[in-house]
């Protein structure tokens, strides 16, 4: 016998996710087809009568919910399977990435005007919340939270007003993801809040945030790209899938070695999926940069995502950004290659221009621009980490990330600025 969760976009029943002997299968209700203001759940399933097997719509929701031993211990403490996609979905999918919500027949949807059922936290709940994370993630099985967020990392979508953090209940939407430390790695706190600082001085707009403390406890709260307050101030969904999702890979293949996306498709995404796509082809190519320099090796096709925002996707904000070169005990591989090398030490001229012909950029002006980035952003990550504002010059790790990035940014000048076509191999200073 089938059992189904219906499916919502925004404040619309747009369809139902059945499981059929084991197997899921979405199909759009024929209701949403027949309007004229339709939209596809994701890219990668286009508007139909036909149903979608499991091999078509297990990429988009299985790429809802939390990874790897998050998703086990989710499991666990609802008593089923960490392989049941549907039935982790039944018990967390209410307030998803985008504007997905997944609910039991005839349930519901909590309307915005009644979305405030915020449940405030003191700084003790917070530091109990920040112990209990790691042993229940998305704090699941909580009365009143259906929470859930893509990803192998610890944590959880809140309210945030400036002062206060809230959990939200009953289908509220939250408006920041709150992150806290990864427990096996140096002070990644200040390490991501540093990176997307740098990203925001760089003027390449990625998410919000800001390092926050609690009772000495330190913490990450990102702002949500895809959540923004109406003109009465009620906190709205945007609908936003990530690259995975949209180009209908399962989460278990997310890394290029492992037979998931490579740049070529990622920019050739973006340049179908976008209106006009030239701007959001050249802050792919800034994302790339950037992350080459800070040296974020786990820059994987999940942490890039479209925005529907509008009548067409958008690039969505830089997020994720991390610097694993950092931390030795992590791979030197990135998750994507540049040309045809995994290790950005050995990425030579001849190696950027490889990838920027295979994504179709200009290699003259792709150059200026990855030697501009290069030239500018040691500068620029000395005098953020200097800055008294954001107490970034007391952390051991952001020091380490600045150095990384001088290195690299100077050996990408030598390589690119070379006199003949390439350089002889060179091994990257240690950082």
């Amino acid at each position: 016998m089938a059992r189904e969760l219906e499916v919502w976009l925004f404040a619309e029943r747009v369809g139902s996710l059945a499981l059929i002997d084991g197997r899921l299968n979405f199909s759009y209700a024929p209701d949403w087809l027949s309007r004229t203001d339709a939209v596809t759940l994701s890219s990668s399933l286009p508007l139909q009568a036909e149903p979608f097997d499991d091999h078509h719509a297990r990429p988009f929701f299985a790429g809802l919910l939390p990874e790897g031993q998050l998703r086990r211990l989710i499991a666990q403490q609802f008593q089923v399977s960490s392989q049941n996609d549907f039935a982790l979905l039944d018990h967390i999918g209410g307030e998803c990435a985008g504007a997905v919500t997944l609910l039991e027949p005839g349930q519901p949807l909590s309307s915005p005007e009644h979305g405030h059922d915020v449940q405030w936290l003191s700084d003790e709940e917070i530091v109990a919340i920040l112990d209990e994370l790691p042993h229940r993630p998305m704090l699941a099985g909580k009365d009143g939270l259906r929470l859930s967020l893509a990803g192998a990392q610890d944590k959880l979508p809140v309210v945030f007003d400036g002062d206060r953090i809230g959990l939200p209940r009953n289908g509220t939407p939250s408006s920041h993801i709150l992150k806290p430390a990864i427990r096996t790695l140096a002070d990644t706190v200040s390490n991501e809040g540093f990176c997307l600082a740098l990203a925001d001085a760089m003027q390449l707009k990625p998410a919000k945030s800001q390092v926050r403390s609690v009772l000495g406890r330190q913490f990450l709260l990102v702002e949500r790209y895809d959540r923004v307050a109406d003109a009465q101030g009620l906190r709205q969904r945007l609908h936003q899938e990530d690259f995975c999702q949209a180009l209908g890979v399962v989460p278990e293949m997310k890394y290029q070695n492992e037979g998931g996306p490579d740049l070529v498709q990622c920019f050739d995404l973006v340049r179908r999926a976008t209106r006009p796509s030239a701007p959001h082809i050249l802050h792919m190519l800034d994302y790339v940069i950037f992350n080459a320099l800070i040296g974020n090796h786990d820059a994987h096709a999940k942490n890039f995502s479209l925005l529907y925002a509008g009548k067409s996707a958008v690039l969505a904000p830089l997020y994720d950004v991390l610097s694993t070169a950092a931390y030795p005990t992590l791979t030197p591989k990135m998750a994507m290659k540049i040309g045809s090398k995994y290790k950005f030490s050995e990425v030579q001229a001849r190696h950027w221009d490889q990838f920027l012909e295979a994504v179709g950029l200009s290699r003259a002006q792709a150059r200026k621009r990855i030697l501009a980035l290069a030239k500018s952003m040691p500068t620029t990550a000395r005098k953020l980490q200097s800055g008294p504002s954001r107490g970034f010059g007391s952390h051991g790790i952001v020091e380490q990330i600045v150095t990384l990035i001088e290195q690299r940014s100077a050996l990408t000048v030598r390589r690119l600025s070379a006199p003949a076509a390439d350089m002889e191999e060179e091994p990257e200073p240690s950082a």
